[in-house]
């Protein structure tokens, strides 16, 4: 049996649909029993609870031969730092009390950091409270940016004709299909071939700056002059506000920006062949952006 927390989400679903295609046993968490129906027909067992409850992680984490782990997002949470650490301690919490010997973890690049970059600072924090785990192997996966994050920004491009965001254009930023983390996390739920605590980034087929990512969608929905406009932190801190994420949230993806633009965030590995995936921008605009930005 291998536990899936976040089984709705981006890589989650995915890691799920993964195990199940292989055959494995698995158990999909979730705070909606009705989201997660579609896992329960293809097989898995749900296990409908809040990922903050140390308790219903126990239960869920019991007798299950791995877990993948993650900290969910929240937007609205009024202080998402603080929520970061409660999921995070409820995590490690089950992890003793349930006896799971092996546990995969999402975290990012940029987790090397302890302070200074927004909500990935929460996975710095969470990364050594399972390294301090005794008689538990962990594989903290490191990946870059998502080329999911650019759904963000579909609506702008769709109604006011530009895309952009606190990011620099030219800054260049490891980016990488979630398709290609459920791929490898899946892989290292099954065969567990890992020991201790061991970090493995992955960055995606190559860099990409935000223009370069800006100008791949542009061509892809039609738009090949679509521009790239980098907004004030102020300016985009507000606009978050006013999308209905909360100061915590909007203040703190603001960092992260910030830390972007820095140089902070970014691989301590170098690109190799061992933490390069296939899937390229290209092919994921095409296949999936375009219809997102069609329907948007």
């Amino acid at each position: 049996m291998i536990a899936v927390m976040g089984a709705t989400g981006n890589t989650g679903r995915m890691v799920s649909e993964r195990l199940l295609e292989g055959g494995s046993d698995v158990r999909a968490l979730g705070r909606s029993a009705d989201r997660l129906a579609g896992l329960v027909a293809k097989g898995a067992e749900a296990a409908v609870g809040e990922a903050a409850d140390a308790g219903y992680l126990t239960g869920a984490f019991r007798g299950a031969d791995a877990v993948y782990t993650l900290i969910p997002p929240d937007v609205q949470v009024e202080d998402y730092s603080a929520f970061q650490d409660q999921v995070g301690e409820a995590i490690v919490g089950a992890i003793k009390e349930s006896g799971v010997g092996h546990v995969v973890f999402l975290s990012s690049i940029g987790a090397d950091q302890p302070a200074g970059t927004g909500p990935i600072a929460g996975l710095h924090r969470q990364e050594g409270r399972l390294r301090s785990l005794e008689g538990v192997d962990v594989l903290a996966l490191r990946p870059g940016f998502f080329f999911e994050n650019h759904f963000e920004t579909l609506g702008l491009i769709k109604h006011q004709g530009i895309n952009g965001g606190a990011v620099a254009p030219d800054t260049s930023l490891p980016m990488i299909a979630t398709r290609d983390i459920a791929e490898v996390a899946a892989k290292a739920l099954v065969e567990r071939d890992f020991s201790g605590f061991v970090v493995r980034e992955l960055l995606g087929p190559r860099d990409l700056t935000m223009a370069k990512a800006n100008g791949i969608i542009g061509e892809a929905i039609g738009n090949p002059d679509l521009a790239y406009v980098q907004f004030r932190y102020e300016d985009f801190e507000a606009s978050l506000a006013q999308m209905g994420l909360s100061a915590s949230v909007a203040a703190l993806y603001t960092e992260m920006a910030r830390a972007f633009n820095a140089g902070k965030v970014r691989s301590l590995e170098g690109r190799s062949a061992a933490n390069t995936t296939p899937t390229s921008f290209e092919t994921f605009a095409a296949e999936v952006l375009v219809p997102a930005y069609q329907a948007t």
